[in-house]
């Protein structure tokens, strides 16, 4: 079995296939096991390419398609040739007699009137068959170990998984909604029991499986990595060595939470997560992600992207006693440029200092210590959006303060309150108040000096200024998982109370993200773009409808009529779809 590129005579389109060899009368021929899909440029061969062995080999290894010997396949081919025949002939010849009797026997088993036929129930199974399978694809089957043992937990896990991806809800509220709308019974105390099972080691076996599924869909190893951390809340006002308190970016600063990081790549395919105690500074999770990162995993001349939260000057020193020079991994980081030296601010500000770069854009770059670099961008698009934000909330302040002007309404000095200040309110007719408060105009002019800047800093001299940029403007690919994960997956609030159990619940829910990215990601290189929740529509409408007959008390299965989309998902998963309908026992 080999991948093969076929191209499109006068096009630049070229197919992407998995074929198979075999003999047939002493000759060799070629036949597809697998098309894979249709590139339109270099970049989009490469990742197809690279998905094609990655399922190539997984077909080798599952012993799909096991090897034969010659003498075998040419066998195989004749008996299939046969077989193809016998078809053709049974639907060119339905009026012989022996085909007519077993059209009318299989039409007597379905003999029904309509009257007597009632709907039972109805099950959803686009969900079970494509996500379970590429669950089983991914080797997430293999999280909880010992499966004689376990094999009821293992069970259990997928299917807590599945209805994640497809209704994300409490572990009662899942094991209601399989129930209900899968018809799969699952008993709640065994799923707590499955939790349970999920410890650290099994979180480590999960990380090393998603990480080496996403390095098999690249050509050579990962070489970009985007990183960040969010904050995931509980409900529940009570703290524990885990659950505490902290920064909140739900402004949820009375609740407990755990501090997530999460690692994808520039596709916003996972690389790894870990969780963190609720206080941790989000800056605090790169090191430690970091250095496991580098126990676990064969990184070599990996890029790793951060936000400016990530930037700290301790942190850069660890990062530089971590990777030696010839590891070669570097990173490119936001940069608070407004909370640099005055000496650079003023040459940051200073547009002489700017080259152009494109129509849009002009760059400045800045010698920082160790072979560091500053490198400041002006847009001219992000000035103009940064000066239409300002001054739109600048006068909604305005507006506010028309109708409120005690100062202790505007004690907060965060957002474009920060442009207030206390004058002293000698003259005022309210005798009560010793002080007023004015907008701040040369607050709002200083501001204005930094519109459409942004900094970054990095120890890459490899990259260009412009790759730099594009690199760290990818970054959204981890800001788009962050509200997969917390809106379409409801990754938040968490339920649990137990530290182990929260885990548990953090890696139900990064095995859930991981089948959600790897099936976008698959439908985007072999048919079209489709967003994760487009996808999950799509495969929650394949249904199956439970019909009785209350005059023969037979049951009958009926699917529902699939979509084009549907179709095309099924096929490129290499899932068989079922179209008539069948008596259930």
């Amino acid at each position: 079995m080999f991948v093969r590129v076929k191209s499109t005579p006068k096009s630049p389109r070229k197919s992407v296939q998995i074929v198979e060899s075999y003999r047939v009368e002493g000759k060799v021929r070629q036949r597809i096991v697998k098309h894979i899909g249709v590139a339109q440029d270099d970049s989009e061969l490469e990742k197809l390419k690279s998905l094609a062995n990655s399922i190539k080999i997984k077909l080798e290894l599952d012993g799909q398609l096991p090897l034969y010997t010659p003498e075998e396949i040419e066998d195989r081919e004749k008996e299939a040739q046969k077989k193809r025949k016998k078809e053709n002939n049974y639907r060119d010849e339905r009026g012989k007699l022996l085909n007519q009797l077993d059209e009318e026997e299989n039409r007597a088993k379905f003999n029904v009137n309509l009257l007597d036929i009632e709907e039972e129930g109805r099950i959803i199974t686009g969900i079970h068959e494509i996500y379970g399978k590429l669950y089983n694809e991914l080797g997430l089957d293999r999280v909880i170990g010992n499966r004689a043992r376990n094999a009821s937990s293992i069970k259990i896990l997928k299917e807590i998984v599945l209805a994640r991806v497809a209704n994300p809800d409490s572990k009662r509220g899942s094991v209601f909604n399989l129930e209900k709308n899968f018809g799969v019974e699952l008993d709640l105390k065994a799923v707590y029991r499955m939790m349970d099972k999920i410890g650290e080691h099994e979180i480590k076996r999960l990380n090393k499986l998603v990480y080496e599924e996403t390095k098999s869909l690249f050509k050579e190893k990962i070489d970009l990595i985007f990183f960040d951390a969010t904050t995931l809340y509980f409900e529940s006002f009570s703290e524990d060595e885990f659950k505490k308190n902290g920064y909140s970016k739900d402004g949820k600063f009375n609740q407990p939470q755990v501090v997530l990081a999460l690692m994808v790549t520039k596709e916003g395919l996972p690389v790894g997560y870990k969780a963190f105690e609720g206080d941790t500074f989000d800056g605090h999770t790169l090191i430690p992600v970091l250095k496991e990162i580098k126990e676990q995993y064969d990184l070599d001349k990996v890029v790793f992207v951060a936000d400016a939260g990530m930037f700290s000057k301790d942190n850069l020193k660890e990062f530089e006693k971590l990777y030696d020079k010839e590891s070669k991994i570097t990173y490119i980081v936001g940069a608070r440029i407004k909370n640099m030296s005055n000496k650079l601010k003023k040459q940051i500000t200073n547009k002489d200092n700017y080259t152009q770069l494109n129509d849009d854009m002009k760059v400045a770059t800045f010698d920082l210590d160790d072979g560091k670099k500053l490198l400041v961008s002006y847009s001219i698009k992000r000035a103009k959006k940064d000066r239409y934000d300002r001054e739109k909330n600048i006068q909604k302040l305005r507006d506010r303060f028309e109708k409120e002007k005690s100062p202790k309404n505007y004690l907060s000095n965060s957002g474009y309150k920060k442009y207030l200040q206390l004058e002293s309110a000698e003259d005022s007719k309210n005798s009560d108040c010793k002080f007023k408060l004015v907008i701040d105009e040369d607050k709002i002019k200083e501001d204005s000096i930094w519109d459409g800047l942004k900094g970054i800093i990095t120890n890459n001299s490899e990259l260009t200024d412009e790759e730099i940029i594009s690199q760290y403007a990818n970054l959204w690919q981890v800001e788009e998982s962050f509200r997969i994960t917390k809106h379409d997956l409801k990754i938040r609030p968490i339920y649990h109370w137990k530290p182990s159990r929260v885990k548990a619940h953090l890696a139900i829910s990064f095995m859930a993200y991981a089948l959600v990215r790897y099936l976008e990601y698959r439908v985007r290189l072999q048919y079209k773009k489709l967003s994760p929740e487009r996808i999950r529509q799509i495969l929650l409408s394949v249904q199956t409808s439970i019909l009785y007959d209350t005059a023969t008390d037979k049951k009958f299965a009926m699917p529902s009529k699939v979509s084009d989309d549907a179709k095309k998902i099924y096929k490129l998963m290499g899932v068989p779809i079922t179209t008539k309908p069948s008596i259930l026992k």
